[in-house]
């Protein structure tokens, strides 16, 4: 096995020779960003014609994006994140509009078809077997379905336990690393005291329905994360969601979540990969209670329904007074991605007891602007529909829409908004004869 590992160990100017013209390539998401293994790609970009770039969302430097690369590499974002996000606006990028949970058909099915997958890996273990480590999502069914897989194999990288690993036979090229995975602060410290007080009473309405052995999923953002405080009082919770991040562990080392409970996996972190710092990097390595597995797996709504009082917590853009809901774009101007939210969302609709949660402030722009609307604004993309909608949560309270009429609906959505726009909305919905 070693002398196998070591016959394909090359540069990665070497290994990123595979890559033609007309390629596309997936790069490993989150903190497995491959960064030398791209940089090495993008170094002979010259020699390249139309190679399409596709990964969820990275945090690194993306220089295949640049104004002078197009013809060379196109981005086909699966989630634009912010390092992306001016390039697919500018038309230098592509977007897909898909849920998380099917990316991995896609990929499949042969509707994305994979030339190349890039990974940064753990190193084998005895049996040759490396580790996805930090991040999953759909990175795996990437690599099971490429042409060719070549890897960055870092030490640094946790080894993650789950169905989180590929064999070092799948390998046509290693690249030996040792450097630091990129670390992400979700908790902005410059967050002002009075956003601070906003985020804290968003996250005690959240809290007020999460009852004792839920099973939990937070979305990325300040939100899921300043729910967590809220819940050291609660019992015997457990957690199946596609991401963590830092904020999670103290609530399983304080025992509130142990996973006892869970109809679905018990006794397991489920997860997908983890955005965070170092601190959950380590706390994850090796760990018996956490359990990696793809995105078609972890945000199948049967997978997430099976687990009994399955709460959601996600946010939202923009919510109309019918319940529609906008997520990933600003108008036309694309802003993040579906994500997984509606599947959790319907996940957790079909769960017993289960409670699907959309919540964020009322505002944004210092109280200028209404996120609670009379109607979209004209080219916003509808990521959870008015039929798939039950609780809104902002500052202000909750609103259950579930089984709620239009005008049921406004009545508790203008209840919620900031009291500088309830006027305006009121207004806009007699216009509508929805309120009467």
């Amino acid at each position: 096995m070693l002398e196998k590992y070591r016959n394909k160990i090359v540069s990665a100017e070497e290994a990123v020779k595979v890559v033609k013209s007309n390629d596309r390539v997936y790069l490993h998401a989150n903190s497995a960003y491959p960064e030398i293994l791209v940089n090495a790609m993008v170094a002979r970009y010259k020699d390249l014609d139309n190679v399409r770039i596709a990964h969820l969302t990275t945090f690194h430097k993306t220089p295949y994006t640049a104004p002078e690369m197009v013809g060379h590499f196109i981005h086909e974002a699966l989630f634009c994140s912010g390092n992306v996000r001016k390039a697919v606006n500018e038309g230098r990028a592509d977007f897909f509009p898909v849920f998380l949970s099917e990316i991995a058909y896609l990929i499949e099915l042969g509707k994305l078809p994979v030339d190349v997958c890039f990974l940064q890996l753990s190193p084998p273990d005895e049996h040759g077997y490396c580790s996805y480590g930090v991040s999953n999502e759909c990175t795996k069914t990437a690599a099971e379905n490429a042409k060719i897989v070549i890897a960055q194999m870092n030490p640094k990288m946790p080894r993650v336990l789950g169905d989180n690993f590929i064999h070092v036979s799948k390998l046509k090229y290693i690249v030996e690393t040792d450097v630091e995975l990129l670390e992400v602060h979700m908790v902005d410290a410059n967050v002002p005291d009075e956003e601070k007080l906003i985020y804290q009473k968003i996250a005690e309405n959240i809290s007020s329905l999460i009852e004792d052995e839920a099973t939990l999923q937070m979305g990325i953002g300040v939100i899921p994360d300043a729910v967590l405080p809220f819940l050291k009082e609660k019992k015997n919770l457990g957690i199946h969601t596609e991401m963590f991040s830092d904020g999670l562990i103290e609530l399983i080392e304080l025992g509130v979540v142990n996973g006892e409970k869970k109809t679905f996996l018990p006794n397991k972190v489920v997860s997908s990969f983890v955005i965070g710092t170092k601190k959950v990097f380590d706390f994850i390595d090796n760990n018996p209670l956490i359990e990696f597995r793809s995105s078609k797996f972890v945000n199948d709504p049967f997978n997430i329904a099976r687990n009994d009082k399955m709460v959601s917590i996600n946010s939202a853009i923009q919510v109309d007074l019918s319940g529609q809901v906008c997520s990933d774009s600003m108008g036309t101007r694309i802003f993040s991605g579906f994500g997984g939210q509606l599947d959790f969302i319907r996940g957790a609709m079909r769960s017993k007891g289960g409670k699907p949660i959309l919540a964020f402030a009322s505002t944004t722009k210092n109280d200028t602007i209404s996120k609670i609307v009379p109607t979209l604004t004209p080219g916003s993309g509808v990521v959870t529909t008015r039929g798939d909608v039950q609780y809104i949560i902002t500052e202000y309270g909750i609103a259950d829409l579930y089984g709620k009429t239009l005008r049921q609906r406004t009545k508790l959505l203008i209840d919620i908004a900031h009291p500088n726009f309830r006027e305006e909305l009121e207004k806009k919905a007699r216009e509508f004869k929805w309120l009467w």
